[in-house]
């Protein structure tokens, strides 16, 4: 099994929180990224860990009705993440 740069790894997670921005406010199951972006789930569930332990995405282990998911997350930006986006995105006429 080949390893992937730590520069690879990088981009990789970019592309989870841009894709994760594009369908904001609707948090995302870790499939959906996965799909959206031709990757193995369990890859990407390990880069969305890394991301949740920098502070830039949110688990979100509760349904809307308020039921705990007991084996998927769903996931969304943190709070400081969006916020970073949103100055960054050109703004739309």
């Amino acid at each position: 099994m080949s390893r992937i740069s730590k520069e690879k790894r990088e981009k990789i997670m970019a592309d989870i929180l841009a894709t994760i921005y594009q369908h904001t406010p609707k948090p995302l199951f870790t499939v959906n990224i996965a799909r959206f972006l031709a990757r193995d789930e369990e890859f990407v569930k390990g880069l969305l860990l890394e991301l949740k332990n920098k502070k830039l995405v949110v688990e979100v282990k509760k349904n809307p009705k308020g039921v705990e998911y007991l084996r998927r997350s769903r996931w969304r930006l943190s709070d400081s993440a969006y916020q970073s986006y949103k100055q960054h995105q050109p703004t739309q006429i």
